[in-house]
C-alpha cells in the first residue's frame, strides 16, 4: 500500500512525513512517499495534501501545469481514493477562498473560506495554538477522538462550508470555526494532525485504515 503526501512547496513537510513515516510502521500500513511526480500520485492507495500559506499561492503552484492537480483529482475523483487535506490542503477542497483575492478552489465541498471573526475583541486573529474539538458527525477517520480533545491550530481563515452535513467537526474561537470537513472518499483537517500528539497521531492511523 503506498500513501502519497503531495510535494508542491507549499510548506515544511518533514514534520507530516514523521508522522505518517511512523503510524505506517507502527500499523503495517505500507509506505509513505513524498512525492510531486503524478504518475506516483495516480497509482497512490493514498492521498494526502497538507499546505501552509496563503490560499492564492498554493492555488497557483498546484495548477502550475505539472500535472499534480490533474493526477490528484484523477485518484481520488475518479478512483476514488481515501484524501486527506490539511490545513491549506483542506481548504483546497472549497468551491473558492476569499485571501487577499477571489480563488476557485477544487470544489469538491461546496463552501468558501472565510476569513475568522471571533466576536470577541480580545481573541486574536491568526488562530494559533491548541484548542478543543467538538464533534458533530460520527466518521471511520474519527474513530476513538471525541469532543474536548485538543488539536494544534495556525490559521486566520477558515472554511464555511455550504450544507452542514459536510462539516464534521468544529472548535470555538469567538465563533464556530470548522475544524474537519469530509464527503465521500475525502476528509479534512484545519489543524495540523502531525502536530496534535495523540490526537493527531490516532486520526492519522484511522486515515491509513480507512476504506471506504
Amino acid at each position: 500500500m503506498l500513501t502519497a503526501i503531495v510535494d508542491y512547496e507549499s510548506g515544511n513537510l518533514h514534520s507530516a512525513q514523521k508522522a505518517f513515516e511512523r503510524v505506517a510502521r507502527e500499523t503495517g500500513a505500507g509506505e509513505v512517499a513524498i512525492t510531486s511526480d503524478p504518475d506516483t500520485i495516480r497509482r497512490a492507495d493514498r492521498v494526502v495534501l497538507p499546505g501552509d500559506g496563503a490560499y492564492p499561492a498554493c492555488h497557483r503552484a498546484l495548477f502550475d501545469h505539472r500535472g499534480v492537480f490533474e493526477a490528484i483529482e484523477e485518484a481520488v475523483i475518479s478512483g476514488g481514493r481515501p484524501f486527506l487535506g490539511i490545513c491549506i490542503g483542506m481548504q483546497m477542497m472549497a468551491s473558492r477562498g476569499l485571501e487577499y483575492e477571489v480563488t476557485p478552489g477544487f470544489d469538491w465541498i461546496g463552501g468558501e473560506v472565510v476569513r475568522i471573526a471571533p466576536g470577541d475583541p480580545h481573541l486574536k486573529v491568526p488562530h494559533m495554538g491548541w484548542n478543543d474539538l467538538v464533534i458533530e458527525t460520527p466518521h471511520p477517520v474519527l474513530d476513538g477522538i471525541a469532543t474536548g480533545d485538543h488539536a494544534y491550530f495556525v490559521h486566520s481563515y477558515h472554511f464555511r462550508v455550504a450544507d452542514p452535513a459536510h462539516r464534521l467537526a468544529h472548535c470555538d474561537y469567538g465563533e464556530p470555526v470548522t475544524a474537519i470537513v469530509g464527503r465521500g472518499t475525502t476528509i479534512g483537517t484545519q489543524f495540523h494532525p502531525e502536530k496534535s500528539q495523540a490526537t493527531g497521531l490516532r486520526l492519522i492511523a484511522n486515515f491509513l485504515a480507512w476504506a471506504p
